[in-house]
């Protein structure tokens, strides 16, 4: 699609982040732009997420804190509206809603939680300003009291939806960390290790592959769903028990990420893997389930050669971090618009969909702590 650009810091900060802030901000309309046609065109509906709310409310609060003119105004944007619209008068958050306000999908979601409380942490450390921090402490109340699961971690809605996921766990592991980085609330950490006890014992196998789908009690989940091992996650956890070692002093967790990367990086590299992008879904022995490649798999993998290269100086990583960066540009992301191509098949040609604005929040986050690590610089 197109060449990584030659200083990614600059190209995040002054095309990819002030593009998107035109495209999915309007102070005139209440919360943000959900998908783009697949030419770019943000698509007109009333239909409103939480998730994306949060993730957005993220993502220009991360901006403003790389020095992006005009994201601040659109985190607050942002923020109004997660938090007087999105979240009802009970003091809960909706699956989705209106730009008036009206209910569309009433089930408070844990998904959606997850990254309510990781938007409001960022929003803190953007701004300084607790009153985020008072509403993220009432987020966590409602967890603990009305969707704790008593055999560990938490309901997935409001519903009590099968099958139980890991992948909200991660997320509000990401949540309390950056939560713990702005709040002394020792809560926070202490949660996140919870969090951390209940993937290694539960959502571990024995061959050290991280299971998707569960049933109640934590056992896999029956059928072809049980089976389903995605590299994208062992790359995300892979990068989060990094930052968890750095935050808590656990070798655990680093013996974790360790493996988690492994297993990963063995289907990156797998003979049959041509294109060597992550690739959506395997089996606990590595056959492909599902060939095709999303866009968010791969910043996932940048994410985790970064946390390879600060925490374990890794040369392989930084060789690794190069060749992936040029791929996911070759492939999904447009250097000139800062649109991207959501998904490729087995062959490696576009799916053509609607680009969702939801998966700007991994690519932001992955291209900053690339830059974060290496300066920016392309070539590591």
């Amino acid at each position: 699609m197109s060449t990584a650009p030659d200083d990614l810091q600059s190209w995040l900060t002054t095309r990819l982040l002030p593009g998107w802030i035109a495209r999915a901000f309007d102070p005139a309309r209440p919360g943000f732009v959900e998908y783009l046609g697949p030419d770019g065109t943000p698509e007109v509906s009333d239909l409103r997420t939480t998730l994306v709310t949060a993730r957005l409310t993220y993502v220009f609060s991360h901006a403003h804190l790389l020095g992006v003119p005009g994201a601040l105004a659109a985190a607050r944007h942002g923020l109004a509206f997660l938090t007087h619209v999105c979240r009802g008068a009970d003091g809960r958050f909706v699956h989705s809603c209106t730009t008036h306000g009206e209910v569309v999908d009433g089930k408070t979601d844990f998904y959606d939680l997850a990254f309510i409380l990781f938007a409001l942490g960022w929003f803190a450390k953007a701004t300084g300003e607790t009153d985020a921090l008072t509403i993220a402490n009432d987020v966590m109340d409602f967890l603990d009291s009305e969707l704790a699961h008593p055999a560990g971690g938490f309901r997935e809605d409001t519903l009590g939806t099968q099958p139980r996921r890991q992948n909200p766990h991660m997320h509000l592991l990401e949540a309390c960390h950056a939560l713990a980085a702005v709040s002394p609330n020792p809560r926070w950490l202490a949660t996140a290790g919870r969090l951390v006890h209940l993937m290694q014992q539960r959502m571990l196998d024995g061959g050290g592959t991280l299971g998707e789908f569960f049933g109640e009690g934590w056992t896999a989940f029956p059928g072809p769903r049980g089976l389903i091992r995605e590299p994208g996650h062992h790359f995300e956890w892979t990068w989060l028990l990094y930052h968890h070692e750095r935050l808590t002093g656990s070798a655990e967790a680093r013996e974790t990420a360790r493996k988690l990367h492994a297993f990963g990086q063995r289907q990156v590299d797998a003979p049959a893997n041509s294109l060597r992008l992550v690739v959506n879904e395997v089996d606990p022995a590595g056959r492909v389930l599902n060939g095709a490649a999303l866009l968010w798999p791969q910043t996932e993998y940048l994410k985790a050669q970064v946390a390879r290269i600060e925490f374990e100086g890794d040369a392989d990583a930084a060789v690794r971090l190069d060749r992936h960066l040029r791929l996911m540009f070759r492939h999904f992301v447009d250097a000139k618009s800062g649109i991207w191509v959501n998904q490729l098949d087995d062959q490696g040609r576009p799916i053509s969909e609607r680009v969702p604005v939801r998966v700007l929040y991994h690519l932001v986050l992955a291209l900053a702590e690339l830059c974060r690590v290496t300066k920016g610089d392309t070539a590591v």
